[in-house]
């Protein structure tokens, strides 16, 4: 049962309760037992209908239940697919950081330098006339 039929069950209810002291208020009938009837049959009906709301209650409830279980399961199926994933793109950078670090460990020659610095004399100053 969905939401809407336990609604409108709910409301059929309330208004055939609320009609009835409306209705018994109005014409209140001559025979005691017909009373006796008429509030059992009200009784029944209203066990049945509030058996009618609780059973689409729990079935709610059920289907809420196993939707929350279907999406915990595809969270959980992402999330080890993403780790497997960063996993692969770690190992593969850890990989070629390896590498490179295995080609920069050969020594490399010193620079020889093509031509000496120039060297300059550092200025003189001349004395200061007398």
């Amino acid at each position: 049962m969905t939401v809407k039929s336990t609604a409108a069950a709910l409301g059929a209810l309330l208004s055939f309760l609320a009609a009835m002291p409306l209705h018994a208020a109005d014409d209140p009938p001559a025979d005691p037992t017909l009373i006796a009837d008429q509030a059992r049959a009200a009784e029944e009906a209203v066990k049945r209908d509030t058996k009618v709301v609780v059973d689409a209650a729990k079935q709610g409830a059920a289907q809420a239940t196993q939707t929350a279980k279907e999406v915990a399961h595809e969270v959980a199926v992402a999330t080890k697919e993403g780790a497997h994933e960063v996993a692969v793109t770690a190992k593969n950078g850890s990989e070629k950081v390896k590498a490179a670090v295995q080609k920069n460990e050969r020594p490399a020659k010193p620079a020889e330098p093509s031509t000496p610095p120039p060297t300059v004399a550092p200025p003189t100053v001349a004395p200061a006339a007398p």
